[in-house]
Protein backbone atom coordinates (compact mmCIF):
# COMPACT_ATOMS: atom_id res chain seq x y z
CA UNK A 1 0.00 0.00 0.00
CA UNK A 2 1.02 3.51 -0.58
CA UNK A 3 0.85 6.60 1.22
CA UNK A 4 -2.49 8.02 -0.86
CA UNK A 5 -3.70 4.38 -0.44
CA UNK A 6 -3.33 4.47 3.60
CA UNK A 7 -5.21 7.94 3.60
CA UNK A 8 -8.58 6.51 1.16
CA UNK A 9 -11.53 6.51 3.37
CA UNK A 10 -13.90 3.52 3.35
CA UNK A 11 -16.85 3.86 1.20
CA UNK A 12 -20.14 3.07 2.77
CA UNK A 13 -22.75 0.91 1.05
CA UNK A 14 -20.43 -0.78 -0.71
CA UNK A 15 -20.92 -4.71 -1.54
CA UNK A 16 -17.72 -6.54 -3.03
CA UNK A 17 -19.04 -9.77 -5.69
CA UNK A 18 -16.73 -12.54 -6.21
CA UNK A 19 -16.61 -12.98 -9.74
CA UNK A 20 -14.14 -15.84 -10.45
CA UNK A 21 -11.70 -17.75 -8.40
CA UNK A 22 -8.79 -19.95 -9.88
CA UNK A 23 -6.40 -21.71 -8.28
CA UNK A 24 -2.97 -22.15 -10.75
CA UNK A 25 0.10 -23.88 -10.83
CA UNK A 26 2.62 -22.50 -12.91
CA UNK A 27 5.74 -24.73 -14.40
CA UNK A 28 9.05 -23.59 -14.27
CA UNK A 29 10.63 -21.03 -16.59
CA UNK A 30 6.99 -20.16 -18.08
CA UNK A 31 5.10 -17.13 -17.27
CA UNK A 32 1.41 -16.10 -17.26
CA UNK A 33 -0.53 -12.71 -17.91
CA UNK A 34 -3.51 -11.30 -15.70
CA UNK A 35 -5.70 -8.58 -16.71
CA UNK A 36 -9.28 -7.76 -15.60
CA UNK A 37 -10.36 -4.74 -17.74
CA UNK A 38 -13.43 -3.69 -14.90
CA UNK A 39 -12.78 -5.80 -11.41
CA UNK A 40 -10.09 -6.49 -8.99
CA UNK A 41 -7.85 -9.09 -8.94
CA UNK A 42 -6.43 -10.65 -5.93
CA UNK A 43 -3.14 -12.95 -5.78
CA UNK A 44 -2.48 -15.33 -3.17
CA UNK A 45 0.57 -16.99 -3.13
CA UNK A 46 0.30 -20.65 -1.30
CA UNK A 47 3.64 -22.24 -2.37
CA UNK A 48 7.32 -22.18 -4.81
CA UNK A 49 8.93 -18.95 -5.67
CA UNK A 50 8.53 -16.06 -8.23
CA UNK A 51 8.20 -12.50 -9.87
CA UNK A 52 5.42 -10.79 -10.07
CA UNK A 53 5.63 -7.40 -12.62
CA UNK A 54 2.71 -4.73 -12.18
CA UNK A 55 3.17 -0.85 -12.81
CA UNK A 56 6.39 -0.95 -14.09
CA UNK A 57 7.49 -2.70 -10.84
CA UNK A 58 8.95 -6.10 -9.88
CA UNK A 59 7.94 -7.75 -6.47
CA UNK A 60 9.50 -11.13 -5.18
CA UNK A 61 6.88 -14.03 -4.33
CA UNK A 62 7.11 -16.62 -1.67
CA UNK A 63 4.58 -18.68 0.22
CA UNK A 64 2.52 -16.10 1.80
CA UNK A 65 2.52 -13.02 0.07
CA UNK A 66 -0.83 -11.24 -1.44
CA UNK A 67 -1.27 -8.28 -3.78
CA UNK A 68 -4.56 -6.82 -4.51
CA UNK A 69 -4.91 -4.66 -8.09
CA UNK A 70 -7.24 -2.23 -9.04
CA UNK A 71 -9.11 -2.62 -12.13
CA UNK A 72 -7.47 -2.38 -15.61
CA UNK A 73 -3.92 -3.43 -14.29
CA UNK A 74 -1.65 -6.01 -16.60
CA UNK A 75 0.21 -8.70 -14.27
CA UNK A 76 2.39 -10.75 -15.43
CA UNK A 77 3.93 -13.86 -12.66
CA UNK A 78 6.71 -15.81 -13.33
CA UNK A 79 8.62 -19.22 -11.75
CA UNK A 80 11.49 -19.51 -10.56
CA UNK A 81 11.59 -22.38 -7.99
CA UNK A 82 10.46 -24.36 -5.61
CA UNK A 83 10.36 -23.33 -2.17
CA UNK A 84 10.83 -25.72 0.67
CA UNK A 85 8.15 -28.59 0.39
CA UNK A 86 6.55 -26.70 -2.38
CA UNK A 87 5.93 -29.17 -5.40
CA UNK A 88 3.65 -28.03 -9.14
CA UNK A 89 5.35 -24.63 -10.05
CA UNK A 90 4.90 -20.96 -8.60
CA UNK A 91 1.29 -22.28 -7.19
CA UNK A 92 -1.11 -19.35 -6.29
CA UNK A 93 -5.10 -18.58 -6.17
CA UNK A 94 -6.43 -15.74 -8.34
CA UNK A 95 -10.11 -14.01 -7.36
CA UNK A 96 -11.16 -11.31 -8.90
CA UNK A 97 -14.37 -8.86 -7.81
CA UNK A 98 -16.31 -5.89 -8.48
CA UNK A 99 -18.44 -3.67 -6.31
CA UNK A 100 -22.03 -2.82 -6.06
CA UNK A 101 -24.15 -0.46 -4.17
CA UNK A 102 -21.74 2.38 -4.56
CA UNK A 103 -23.86 4.36 -7.28
CA UNK A 104 -24.88 6.79 -5.01
CA UNK A 105 -21.03 7.62 -4.26
CA UNK A 106 -20.39 7.85 -7.24
CA UNK A 107 -23.21 10.09 -8.57
CA UNK A 108 -21.92 12.53 -5.45
CA UNK A 109 -18.51 12.04 -7.01
CA UNK A 110 -19.88 12.56 -10.78
CA UNK A 111 -17.91 9.52 -12.03
CA UNK A 112 -18.69 6.61 -13.70
CA UNK A 113 -15.75 4.68 -12.54
CA UNK A 114 -15.52 1.49 -9.87
CA UNK A 115 -15.42 2.82 -6.79
CA UNK A 116 -11.49 1.77 -5.92
CA UNK A 117 -10.95 -1.27 -3.23
CA UNK A 118 -9.11 0.52 -0.09
CA UNK A 119 -6.50 -2.26 0.39
CA UNK A 120 -4.22 -2.31 -2.52
CA UNK A 121 -0.38 -3.56 -3.42
CA UNK A 122 0.98 -5.85 -1.30
CA UNK A 123 -1.11 -6.81 2.13
CA UNK A 124 -0.98 -8.61 5.14
CA UNK A 125 -3.00 -11.41 5.47
CA UNK A 126 -1.69 -13.12 8.28
CA UNK A 127 -2.64 -15.87 10.06
CA UNK A 128 -1.78 -17.57 6.81
CA UNK A 129 -3.34 -20.44 7.44
CA UNK A 130 -6.58 -18.47 7.91
CA UNK A 131 -6.71 -17.04 4.47
CA UNK A 132 -5.46 -20.24 2.61
CA UNK A 133 -8.37 -22.02 4.12
CA UNK A 134 -10.91 -19.54 3.23
CA UNK A 135 -9.51 -19.39 -0.30
CA UNK A 136 -9.50 -22.89 -0.95
CA UNK A 137 -13.29 -23.28 0.67
CA UNK A 138 -14.35 -20.45 -1.93
CA UNK A 139 -12.54 -22.82 -4.50
CA UNK A 140 -14.09 -25.70 -4.06
CA UNK A 141 -17.81 -23.97 -4.10
CA UNK A 142 -17.49 -21.71 -7.28
CA UNK A 143 -19.39 -23.69 -9.48
CA UNK A 144 -22.02 -24.25 -6.52
CA UNK A 145 -25.86 -24.14 -7.62
CA UNK A 146 -27.24 -24.37 -4.61
CA UNK A 147 -28.84 -21.01 -3.36
CA UNK A 148 -28.03 -21.23 0.05
CA UNK A 149 -25.04 -22.65 -0.64
CA UNK A 150 -23.61 -19.76 -3.01
CA UNK A 151 -24.99 -17.03 -0.37
CA UNK A 152 -22.79 -18.82 2.66
CA UNK A 153 -19.92 -18.32 -0.32
CA UNK A 154 -20.86 -14.45 -1.02
CA UNK A 155 -20.95 -14.33 2.77
CA UNK A 156 -17.57 -15.58 3.52
CA UNK A 157 -15.60 -13.62 0.63
CA UNK A 158 -17.20 -10.62 2.59
CA UNK A 159 -15.12 -12.22 5.58
CA UNK A 160 -12.18 -12.28 3.78
CA UNK A 161 -12.22 -8.78 2.53
CA UNK A 162 -13.13 -7.80 5.83
CA UNK A 163 -10.21 -9.78 7.13
CA UNK A 164 -7.53 -8.22 5.02
CA UNK A 165 -9.30 -4.76 5.57
CA UNK A 166 -8.56 -5.24 9.62
CA UNK A 167 -5.06 -6.40 8.84
CA UNK A 168 -4.64 -3.44 6.65
CA UNK A 169 -6.48 -0.46 6.45
CA UNK A 170 -4.70 2.34 8.78
CA UNK A 171 -5.30 2.24 12.61
CA UNK A 172 -7.90 4.87 13.14
CA UNK A 173 -5.49 7.33 15.53
CA UNK A 174 -2.15 8.74 15.84
CA UNK A 175 -2.02 7.60 18.93
CA UNK A 176 -3.73 3.79 18.17
CA UNK A 177 -0.54 3.35 15.77
CA UNK A 178 1.93 4.87 18.15
CA UNK A 179 0.78 2.78 20.58
CA UNK A 180 0.96 -0.70 18.15
CA UNK A 181 4.34 0.49 17.83
CA UNK A 182 5.36 1.11 21.73
CA UNK A 183 4.09 -2.42 22.74
CA UNK A 184 6.33 -4.13 19.90
CA UNK A 185 9.35 -2.15 21.16
CA UNK A 186 8.16 -3.48 24.61
CA UNK A 187 7.82 -6.46 23.30
CA UNK A 188 11.62 -6.95 22.19
CA UNK A 189 12.80 -5.44 24.86
CA UNK A 190 11.09 -8.22 27.35
CA UNK A 191 11.54 -11.41 24.84
CA UNK A 192 15.39 -10.22 23.38
CA UNK A 193 16.64 -13.82 23.76
CA UNK A 194 13.76 -15.58 21.75
CA UNK A 195 14.20 -15.86 17.64
CA UNK A 196 12.75 -12.43 16.04
CA UNK A 197 12.04 -11.51 12.75
CA UNK A 198 10.82 -8.70 11.36
CA UNK A 199 8.02 -10.60 9.80
CA UNK A 200 7.23 -12.05 13.40
CA UNK A 201 7.30 -8.64 14.33
CA UNK A 202 5.29 -6.42 12.22
CA UNK A 203 2.63 -9.70 12.39
CA UNK A 204 2.31 -9.37 16.31
CA UNK A 205 1.33 -5.17 15.13
CA UNK A 206 -1.10 -5.98 12.42
CA UNK A 207 0.96 -4.29 9.87
CA UNK A 208 2.72 -4.91 6.63
CA UNK A 209 6.44 -5.44 6.98
CA UNK A 210 7.04 -2.72 4.82
CA UNK A 211 4.97 -0.20 7.03
CA UNK A 212 6.06 -2.02 10.09
CA UNK A 213 9.39 -1.33 9.56
CA UNK A 214 8.97 2.70 8.23
CA UNK A 215 7.20 3.37 11.46
CA UNK A 216 9.72 1.70 13.84
CA UNK A 217 12.58 3.66 12.13
CA UNK A 218 10.69 6.89 12.48
CA UNK A 219 10.09 6.19 16.24
CA UNK A 220 13.02 4.64 17.22
CA UNK A 221 15.75 5.84 14.28
CA UNK A 222 16.79 2.63 14.04
CA UNK A 223 15.54 -0.67 11.86
CA UNK A 224 14.05 -3.27 13.75
CA UNK A 225 17.34 -5.96 13.79
CA UNK A 226 19.50 -2.95 14.41
CA UNK A 227 17.43 -1.91 17.85
CA UNK A 228 17.44 -5.83 18.54
CA UNK A 229 21.01 -6.05 18.23
CA UNK A 230 21.43 -3.34 20.50
CA UNK A 231 19.22 -4.23 23.29
CA UNK A 232 21.13 -7.70 22.89
CA UNK A 233 24.52 -6.00 23.53
CA UNK A 234 23.49 -3.97 26.26
CA UNK A 235 21.88 -7.20 27.76
CA UNK A 236 25.72 -8.65 27.20
CA UNK A 237 27.60 -5.60 28.95
CA UNK A 238 25.50 -6.24 32.19
CA UNK A 239 26.37 -9.98 32.43
CA UNK A 240 29.72 -9.33 31.52
CA UNK A 241 30.42 -6.67 33.91
CA UNK A 242 28.67 -8.56 36.99
CA UNK A 243 29.61 -12.24 36.17
CA UNK A 244 31.89 -14.69 35.05
CA UNK A 245 29.63 -16.27 32.73
CA UNK A 246 31.59 -17.79 29.75
CA UNK A 247 31.43 -15.77 26.61
CA UNK A 248 29.71 -18.93 24.82
CA UNK A 249 26.54 -18.70 27.84
CA UNK A 250 26.19 -14.82 27.46
CA UNK A 251 25.97 -15.15 24.13
CA UNK A 252 23.38 -18.11 24.04
CA UNK A 253 21.32 -15.88 27.26
CA UNK A 254 21.13 -12.47 25.23
CA UNK A 255 19.90 -14.23 21.88
CA UNK A 256 22.58 -15.05 19.69
CA UNK A 257 23.06 -18.60 18.23
CA UNK A 258 26.85 -19.05 19.08
CA UNK A 259 29.95 -17.51 20.30
CA UNK A 260 31.65 -15.52 17.31
CA UNK A 261 28.39 -14.07 15.87
CA UNK A 262 28.27 -12.51 19.71
CA UNK A 263 32.00 -11.61 18.94
CA UNK A 264 31.51 -10.36 16.28
CA UNK A 265 28.61 -8.17 16.88
CA UNK A 266 29.42 -6.90 20.29
CA UNK A 267 32.83 -5.42 18.54
CA UNK A 268 31.02 -3.64 15.35
CA UNK A 269 28.39 -2.31 17.98
CA UNK A 270 30.77 -1.36 20.98
CA UNK A 271 34.27 -0.94 19.22
CA UNK A 272 35.49 -3.55 21.96
CA UNK A 273 35.62 -7.35 22.08
CA UNK A 274 33.57 -8.69 25.05
CA UNK A 275 36.79 -9.74 26.54
CA UNK A 276 38.26 -6.48 26.44
CA UNK A 277 34.95 -4.65 27.52
CA UNK A 278 34.97 -7.41 30.55
CA UNK A 279 38.43 -6.17 31.51
CA UNK A 280 38.32 -2.76 31.57
CA UNK A 281 35.08 -2.92 33.63
CA UNK A 282 37.31 -4.49 36.61
CA UNK A 283 40.46 -2.84 36.19
CA UNK A 284 42.53 0.28 36.04
CA UNK A 285 43.54 0.29 32.57
CA UNK A 286 46.21 2.44 31.18
CA UNK A 287 44.50 5.07 28.97
CA UNK A 288 45.66 7.03 26.16
CA UNK A 289 42.95 9.65 25.18
CA UNK A 290 44.52 12.76 23.10
CA UNK A 291 42.20 16.03 23.57
CA UNK A 292 39.74 13.47 25.26
CA UNK A 293 41.54 13.65 28.79
CA UNK A 294 38.90 15.75 30.12
CA UNK A 295 36.25 13.23 29.72
CA UNK A 296 38.13 11.03 31.41
CA UNK A 297 39.59 13.09 34.27
CA UNK A 298 36.34 13.55 35.19
CA UNK A 299 35.21 9.53 35.79
CA UNK A 300 38.48 9.68 37.89
CA UNK A 301 40.89 8.11 35.74
CA UNK A 302 44.54 9.67 35.21
CA UNK A 303 45.74 9.05 31.43
CA UNK A 304 49.31 7.87 30.69
CA UNK A 305 50.29 10.97 28.56
CA UNK A 306 48.13 13.85 27.62
CA UNK A 307 47.70 15.96 24.48
CA UNK A 308 49.85 18.59 23.79
CA UNK A 309 50.86 20.91 20.77
CA UNK A 310 53.41 23.07 19.02
CA UNK A 311 51.39 26.30 19.25
CA UNK A 312 49.01 25.64 21.86
CA UNK A 313 50.53 23.80 24.35
CA UNK A 314 48.49 21.23 26.99
CA UNK A 315 45.26 21.52 28.28
CA UNK A 316 46.53 23.19 31.91
CA UNK A 317 43.16 23.98 33.44
CA UNK A 318 43.11 19.97 33.95
CA UNK A 319 46.19 20.35 36.09
CA UNK A 320 48.17 17.46 34.88
CA UNK A 321 51.17 18.34 35.44
CA UNK A 322 53.07 15.33 36.27
CA UNK A 323 52.25 13.71 32.93
CA UNK A 324 54.09 13.17 30.24
CA UNK A 325 53.08 15.12 27.15
CA UNK A 326 52.12 13.74 24.00
CA UNK A 327 53.19 16.29 20.81
CA UNK A 328 49.81 15.24 18.45
CA UNK A 329 52.74 17.16 15.82
CA UNK A 330 55.98 16.04 16.03
CA UNK A 331 55.92 12.38 18.33
CA UNK A 332 56.06 9.18 16.61
CA UNK A 333 54.46 6.09 18.34
CA UNK A 334 57.75 5.37 19.61
CA UNK A 335 57.11 8.29 22.40
CA UNK A 336 54.05 6.61 23.24
CA UNK A 337 55.02 2.53 23.04
CA UNK A 338 57.38 3.49 26.02
CA UNK A 339 54.64 3.90 28.59
CA UNK A 340 52.78 0.86 27.28
CA UNK A 341 48.78 1.89 26.87
CA UNK A 342 46.69 -0.83 27.44
CA UNK A 343 43.52 1.27 25.55
CA UNK A 344 43.56 4.42 22.71
CA UNK A 345 40.81 6.55 22.84
CA UNK A 346 40.57 8.96 19.53
CA UNK A 347 38.30 11.67 18.48
CA UNK A 348 38.84 13.78 14.94
CA UNK A 349 42.13 14.55 15.70
CA UNK A 350 42.53 10.96 14.38
CA UNK A 351 42.54 12.41 10.78
CA UNK A 352 43.72 16.07 11.70
CA UNK A 353 46.96 15.12 13.05
CA UNK A 354 47.27 11.52 11.70
CA UNK A 355 47.09 9.82 14.43
CA UNK A 356 46.12 6.35 12.93
CA UNK A 357 49.76 5.57 13.35
CA UNK A 358 49.03 4.90 16.85
CA UNK A 359 46.62 2.08 16.78
CA UNK A 360 48.68 -0.59 16.07
CA UNK A 361 50.11 -0.23 19.96
CA UNK A 362 47.09 -1.28 21.86
CA UNK A 363 43.47 -1.67 21.18
CA UNK A 364 41.82 1.43 20.21
CA UNK A 365 38.70 2.88 19.21
CA UNK A 366 37.89 6.14 17.51
CA UNK A 367 35.02 8.02 18.86
CA UNK A 368 32.68 9.78 16.88
CA UNK A 369 30.15 12.25 18.72
CA UNK A 370 28.70 15.72 18.73
CA UNK A 371 30.51 17.82 20.79
CA UNK A 372 27.29 19.91 21.98
CA UNK A 373 26.07 16.15 23.44
CA UNK A 374 28.97 16.19 25.95
CA UNK A 375 26.44 14.17 28.70
CA UNK A 376 25.97 11.27 26.08
CA UNK A 377 29.91 11.46 24.87
CA UNK A 378 30.61 10.90 28.61
CA UNK A 379 28.44 8.05 29.19
CA UNK A 380 29.89 6.42 25.68
CA UNK A 381 33.35 6.96 27.81
CA UNK A 382 32.13 6.02 30.90
CA UNK A 383 30.92 2.74 29.53
CA UNK A 384 34.00 2.12 27.71
CA UNK A 385 36.04 2.36 31.30
CA UNK A 386 33.81 0.61 33.15
CA UNK A 387 32.70 3.82 35.02
CA UNK A 388 29.06 4.51 34.20
CA UNK A 389 28.65 4.86 37.96
CA UNK A 390 30.63 7.82 38.14
CA UNK A 391 28.30 9.96 35.56
CA UNK A 392 25.26 11.10 37.07
CA UNK A 393 27.16 12.62 40.32
CA UNK A 394 29.45 14.31 37.56
CA UNK A 395 26.34 15.28 35.79
CA UNK A 396 24.73 16.84 38.54
CA UNK A 397 27.61 18.49 40.02
CA UNK A 398 27.60 21.01 36.76
CA UNK A 399 24.19 21.54 36.62
CA UNK A 400 24.14 22.12 40.03
CA UNK A 401 27.18 25.23 39.90
CA UNK A 402 25.42 26.17 36.31
CA UNK A 403 21.99 26.78 38.13
CA UNK A 404 23.53 28.71 41.35
CA UNK A 405 25.81 30.95 38.37
CA UNK A 406 22.62 31.33 36.40
CA UNK A 407 21.01 33.00 39.48
CA UNK A 408 23.76 34.68 40.43
CA UNK A 409 24.43 36.32 37.32
CA UNK A 410 20.49 37.35 36.39
CA UNK A 411 21.26 39.91 39.20
CA UNK A 412 24.40 41.14 38.56
CA UNK A 413 24.32 41.82 34.32
CA UNK A 414 20.42 41.58 34.03
CA UNK A 415 19.88 42.28 30.18
CA UNK A 416 23.35 42.97 29.27
CA UNK A 417 24.67 41.73 26.27
CA UNK A 418 27.40 39.12 25.57
CA UNK A 419 29.81 37.65 22.46
CA UNK A 420 32.52 35.57 22.58
CA UNK A 421 35.36 36.10 19.73
CA UNK A 422 38.14 33.28 18.60
CA UNK A 423 41.04 35.51 16.96
CA UNK A 424 43.99 34.77 15.10
CA UNK A 425 45.90 36.43 12.68
CA UNK A 426 44.17 35.37 10.16
CA UNK A 427 40.66 35.59 10.95
CA UNK A 428 37.62 36.94 13.06
CA UNK A 429 35.50 34.13 13.95
CA UNK A 430 32.35 34.76 16.15
CA UNK A 431 31.26 31.41 18.20
CA UNK A 432 27.28 30.52 18.32
CA UNK A 433 24.16 31.26 20.12
CA UNK A 434 22.68 28.61 22.62
CA UNK A 435 22.70 25.13 20.76
CA UNK A 436 26.14 25.31 19.22
CA UNK A 437 29.46 25.64 19.32
CA UNK A 438 32.19 25.17 22.21
CA UNK A 439 30.77 28.04 24.24
CA UNK A 440 27.20 28.91 23.54
CA UNK A 441 25.49 26.18 25.28
CA UNK A 442 27.42 27.19 28.17
CA UNK A 443 26.89 31.03 28.26
CA UNK A 444 23.53 31.20 26.62
CA UNK A 445 21.33 28.22 27.90
CA UNK A 446 23.22 27.35 30.91
CA UNK A 447 24.22 30.37 32.24
CA UNK A 448 21.38 32.37 30.58
CA UNK A 449 23.59 35.40 29.46
CA UNK A 450 21.89 37.29 26.66
CA UNK A 451 23.43 37.05 23.43
CA UNK A 452 24.63 39.99 21.06
CA UNK A 453 22.24 40.20 18.30
CA UNK A 454 25.27 39.54 15.76
CA UNK A 455 24.65 36.19 17.30
CA UNK A 456 21.41 35.68 16.59
CA UNK A 457 21.68 37.23 12.74
CA UNK A 458 24.85 35.80 11.80
CA UNK A 459 25.41 32.51 13.71
CA UNK A 460 21.89 31.48 14.02
CA UNK A 461 22.53 27.49 13.77
CA UNK A 462 26.19 27.78 13.42
CA UNK A 463 29.21 26.82 15.81
CA UNK A 464 30.59 29.88 14.61
CA UNK A 465 30.77 32.47 11.63
CA UNK A 466 34.07 34.55 10.10
CA UNK A 467 33.48 37.88 10.64
CA UNK A 468 34.36 40.73 8.32
CA UNK A 469 35.50 43.96 9.44
CA UNK A 470 32.01 45.89 8.40
CA UNK A 471 30.34 43.49 10.55
CA UNK A 472 32.97 43.72 13.64
CA UNK A 473 31.75 47.34 13.44
CA UNK A 474 28.22 46.57 14.28
CA UNK A 475 29.31 44.13 17.70
CA UNK A 476 28.29 46.54 19.86
CA UNK A 477 28.09 43.66 23.01
CA UNK A 478 28.06 44.77 26.39
CA UNK A 479 30.87 42.33 27.14
CA UNK A 480 33.36 40.45 25.12
CA UNK A 481 34.79 37.35 25.39
CA UNK A 482 37.93 36.48 24.03
CA UNK A 483 40.14 33.99 23.09
CA UNK A 484 43.68 33.82 20.87
CA UNK A 485 44.42 30.88 18.38
CA UNK A 486 48.49 30.77 18.34
CA UNK A 487 48.62 28.86 15.89
CA UNK A 488 49.50 31.89 13.65
CA UNK A 489 51.48 33.75 16.23
CA UNK A 490 50.31 36.12 19.22
CA UNK A 491 50.58 38.96 17.03
CA UNK A 492 47.06 40.07 16.44
CA UNK A 493 46.77 43.09 14.29
CA UNK A 494 43.63 43.75 15.15
CA UNK A 495 43.96 44.22 19.02
CA UNK A 496 46.34 47.57 18.26
CA UNK A 497 43.76 48.84 15.57
CA UNK A 498 41.16 51.84 15.50
CA UNK A 499 38.23 49.90 14.69
CA UNK A 500 38.81 47.76 17.19
CA UNK A 501 39.45 50.40 20.06
CA UNK A 502 36.39 51.58 19.14
CA UNK A 503 34.29 49.07 20.10
CA UNK A 504 32.00 49.99 23.21
CA UNK A 505 33.15 46.98 25.28
CA UNK A 506 36.99 47.69 24.52
CA UNK A 507 36.00 51.48 25.63
CA UNK A 508 34.29 50.41 28.57
CA UNK A 509 37.07 47.28 29.68
CA UNK A 510 34.68 44.94 29.37
CA UNK A 511 36.76 42.73 27.03
CA UNK A 512 38.31 39.29 28.71
CA UNK A 513 40.87 36.85 27.26
CA UNK A 514 39.81 33.09 28.56
CA UNK A 515 42.29 30.39 28.20
CA UNK A 516 42.19 28.73 24.14
CA UNK A 517 42.45 25.42 25.10
CA UNK A 518 39.42 25.24 28.15
CA UNK A 519 37.02 27.65 25.97
CA UNK A 520 37.61 25.91 22.78
CA UNK A 521 36.38 21.88 24.42
CA UNK A 522 33.89 20.29 25.02
CA UNK A 523 34.39 18.42 28.41
CA UNK A 524 32.65 18.94 31.96
CA UNK A 525 35.77 20.28 33.22
CA UNK A 526 36.29 22.58 30.88
CA UNK A 527 32.53 23.99 30.92
CA UNK A 528 32.94 24.43 34.86
CA UNK A 529 36.45 26.29 33.64
CA UNK A 530 33.96 28.43 31.63
CA UNK A 531 31.70 29.23 34.47
CA UNK A 532 34.36 29.91 36.35
CA UNK A 533 35.79 32.90 34.24
CA UNK A 534 32.58 34.19 33.97
CA UNK A 535 31.49 34.51 37.31
CA UNK A 536 35.17 35.95 38.07
CA UNK A 537 34.53 38.93 36.00
CA UNK A 538 30.53 39.48 35.72
CA UNK A 539 29.04 38.42 38.73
Amino acid sequence: MNEDEEKRPLRHAIFYRLTDVQYVELPDRQEQELHAAHEHMIITVTGGTGALQANGERHALSRGACYIFSPNIRIVLTYSGSDEGAVGGLSYYCLTFDSVGGEKAKEVAGTAEPDPFPCLGEVACSPFSYCVSELQGLYEKRHEQDELEAFRSDIRFQQLLLFIMQKNLPLRTESSVRRAMELSIAHIKQNYREELTVDKLAEQANMVRWRYSRLFKELTGEIPLHYLNAVRVEQAKKLLASTDDRLFNIAQSVGYSNEYYFSRRFKQSVGLTPGQYRRHQRENIRVFAPFIEDYVLALGIRPIMQFSHDDWGRQEYLGLDDVPEFNVVSDSEAALSDFAPEFIMLDSGIERWGMDRLTSLAPSIHLTYKGEEWRSTLYSIADLLGRVAEVRPVIADYENKATAAKAKLSRSIKRQTVACLRLSAQSILLYGGPDNGYTGPVLYRDLGLTPHSLVEKLAKGKRFVELSMAELVLLDADHLFITIDTISGRQIELLQSPLWRSLPAVRNGSVYEVDFLSWMNYGVLSHHRKIDDVLRVLS
